[in-house]
Order: C-alpha cells, then structure tokens, then sequence
C-alpha cells in the first residue's frame, strides 16, 4: 500500500476515535513523511508547509471578523435586532421561530460563523420558544438549520478560506451568498409558519406593527445593519481589501459599542479571549490541511483526479451531481475547515475544466460544509446546538427531516440554477 493511502487511512481512524481534527490530519501527514524517505522528504518539510499554510494575507480576514463578531454580541448589537426583528415577523404564525430564522439572516453578516450563531441564539431565545409550545426538537432543529444560512451571508469565514485555497474573489464569493441565503429564509420561515398554524403555536402579536412600530424598532438596528454593507461597498469599491475590511469591522464594532455607551473593559477581554481561541482553534486545523493538501499535490492526486473524472462525467451536470454526493459523505466525517482546505484546491480545476463558474461551485462547495455540519457522526453545528438546549440528538433528528428535506432541495436548486448565485455577482463586479 502506498505511504498516502496508509496516511489517509490513519487519519479517518483518528478522527473515528475523536483525536482533535488538527491533531489527526497531522497525524497522518507526520505518518507520509515517515514511511517516504526515499522521495528526499522529511518532518521539518511538514512544519514548514503547516506554517506557510497559515501565513496568507487573506487568512488574517479570519481573525478580524472572529473578533468584530464576538464584539458585536457585547456591545448590545444582539438586544436591538432581536427587539427588531420581533416587531418585523411578531405578526407571523410561529412568532419566535421566525425571530430565530430573521436574526439568523440579520447576523450571518456580522458574526460570521454558523457555530457561534447557533450557540447564541440556542441560549437566548429556544427557552422562550419551548414556553410558547415548540417541542425542544423542533425549537433546536429550527435554531440549527438557520444557522446554515450564516456561512451565506458575508463576511462568512467559509468564503474567506475558499477563496484563499482557490485563488477565488472573496468579494465575489462574499456577494454571492445573499440571494441564497435570503431564498433559504424566506422558504424557512414559510415551513415554520405552516407548522405553527397547524400545531396552534401563538404569534407573538395578533396584528401587524404599523409603520411607526417598525420605524422605532428599525432605528437601533440602522447602524448595526449597516455592517455588511460597509464590508461589501468598501472591497468593491476598492477602498479596501477582504482582511482590512476585517479590521474595519472591529473599528465599526468598537464604535457602536461606545454610541451605545455598553463597551466595557471586562467585555472586551471576553472578546479577546473567544477571538483567541477561535482562531487558534481555526489555525491549527488549516496549517495542518495545508501540509497534507500540499502531500496530496505532491502525489499528483489532484491532476489523477481530474483525469478520471473528466473521463468518468460525461457532462458538467453529472459531475457536479458526483461532487454533491460526495462532499456531503465527506461532510459526515470530517471538518468542514479541513475538508475546505484539502479538497477544494483539487475540485476547481475540475470544474473549471467542467466550464463552471468557481464561484457558483464555491457557494455550492460552502453550502455542502455546512449541511455536513448537521449530520452525523460529525455534525459540530448540531452537537452545539443540542447541547446548548439538552435536547436528544434522536429529538433533534425526528424534528428534522422537513428541513433536511428543504435543504437538499436548496442545494440542487443552488448546483443547477447558477444564476442564483452569480447573478449578484456579475451584476456588481461584472461579468
């Protein structure tokens, strides 16, 4: 058996034992050097491609945006879209659930991460939502599965880090998440309107807020809003670049939490300390992706693959149906940041060579991470999400199957409708 083969086989092992993503794809790159002396190799290669993997200028957008988001929820950001986005949907079947699927959408563009998006929302309001009627299931698979619509929404971290592996525009890739992300609300908030009406969940109003209503709640949310707007004109317009318009998401953050007069000392050290070990947690698992992706280029693993599946898929269509199916096995095993890293420099060649768009395929790259997100064995979002509200993964999963069943549908819709995700793209940055 050859030394890559016996080094993917230990890596899937150790991850099967739950050894620590980084740890295991390190593992099995440490394992290649060893058992391949005579190619000239050695462990010192290894540490150097684990630091040079982390040492791209667009990965310090990573950090930024970890920290701007992390800002954002001291800061009293969170309080006034929630108080929003309850004026903005109380008047809907199923009241908080709404509210769950709207702030979801509303700071996807500022937190940037599914998991941190999930695990707030799980604490502030799946509580509330079990005292309005949602079984805990429900209430936890409707808090997880709007989570996915965070990584769609710029700045997402998914994009930063597809963009960089692929030499794809983030700000391309940032624009093109929203008119998925807004078409996977709208069809969220429609299930749960259905379901709440026929199991008799209240509103949270029985009329619609007036024009004033809306006006006083939208007030307090204008500058927060405003966010993903400034990151998006600001690299269009080339004011700035996807990592400086991650330290002008901190500065903004910083700001508003000053006008808002609810910035303090002790928050930000709570902010510094989860940016910290977010991003450590993020770094680690991409330099030792890196190395192992640099082995698997070594092997000529990605060239071998193009060859067979040119001459496997006859068409585009084909291929892209065998890269879904495959994405979404790899997703149930393996870390969405490691897969990201490892694969996604092997599969856009493919594709372009396939006559797809990179960015239509890296939003259908991003959207498969996050769904295998949700599944198990490896499903991170939905273990945080059930562990924040001591809900049953087999709860979770029996209340889950109408959005399984609407996000595949979505994720066919996004792989064979490119329009949907270079529509705004082309439009803005042009053809």
């Amino acid at each position: 058996m050859s030394p890559i083969a016996i080094a993917a086989i230990i890596m899937l092992v150790l991850l099967f034992l739950n050894v620590p993503v980084f740890a295991s794809v390190l593992g099995a790159c440490v394992t290649y050097f060893v058992l391949n002396p005579s190619a000239g190799l050695d462990g010192m290669l290894a540490m150097q491609r684990v630091i040079s993997g982390i040492q791209s200028v667009p990965m310090l957008a990573i950090p930024f945006f970890v920290a701007a988001g992390a800002l954002m929820n001291y800061c009293g950001i969170t309080d006034r879209m929630l108080k929003f986005c309850k004026v903005l949907t109380g008047h809907m079947y199923g009241g908080l659930g709404q509210v769950n699927i709207v702030l979801s959408t509303l700071m996807g563009g500022m937190s940037g991460s599914s998991l941190a998006d999930a695990a707030m929302e799980a604490k502030l309001l799946v509580p509330d939502m079990r005292k309005a009627g949602y079984p805990n299931g429900y209430a936890s698979a409707i808090t997880a599965f709007s989570s996915m619509i965070t990584p769609l929404i710029p700045p997402g971290i998914a994009a930063i880090i597809y963009g960089s592996v692929t030499g794809t525009s983030i700000g391309r890739l940032f624009v093109a998440g929203i008119v998925p992300a807004v078409i996977l609300c709208v069809a969220m908030m429609i299930i749960v309107s259905k379901y709440s009406k026929k199991r008799g969940i209240p509103r949270l109003s029985e009329k619609r807020a007036s024009g004033g209503e809306l006006w006083e709640a939208f007030k307090p949310a204008i500058l927060p809003l405003c966010l993903p707007i400034i990151i998006i004109g600001s690299i269009r317009l080339g004011i700035c670049t996807p990592t400086e318009a991650g330290a002008v998401a901190i500065a903004y953050a910083v700001i508003l939490g000053i006008v808002y007069k609810e910035i303090r000392w002790d928050n930000v050290l709570t902010c510094i300390r989860e940016t910290v070990c977010s991003t450590a947690s993020i770094m680690l698992i991409v330099g030792a992706a890196s190395c192992f992706s640099w082995i698997l280029t070594w092997e000529n693993v990605p060239q071998t693959m193009t060859t067979v599946l040119i001459s496997v898929c006859k068409n585009k269509y084909i291929f892209l149906l065998a890269v879904n199916i495959f994405l979404l096995v790899v997703g149930m095993f393996i870390e969405a940041t490691a897969a990201q890293i490892v694969l996604a420099p092997m599969l856009v060649p493919v594709a372009t060579a396939f006559g797809v768009d990179p960015v239509h395929f890296g939003m259908v790259f991003i959207f498969n991470m996050a769904l295998g997100s949700l599944t198990p064995p490896m499903g991170n979002l939905m273990f945080v999400t059930c562990g924040v509200t001591k809900c049953p993964t087999e709860e979770f999963l029996k209340d889950s199957v109408v959005f399984y069943i609407l996000i595949f549908a979505m994720l066919m819709l996004m792989t064979y409708v490119p329009f949907i995700s270079t529509w705004l793209p082309n439009l803005l940055y042009g053809v």
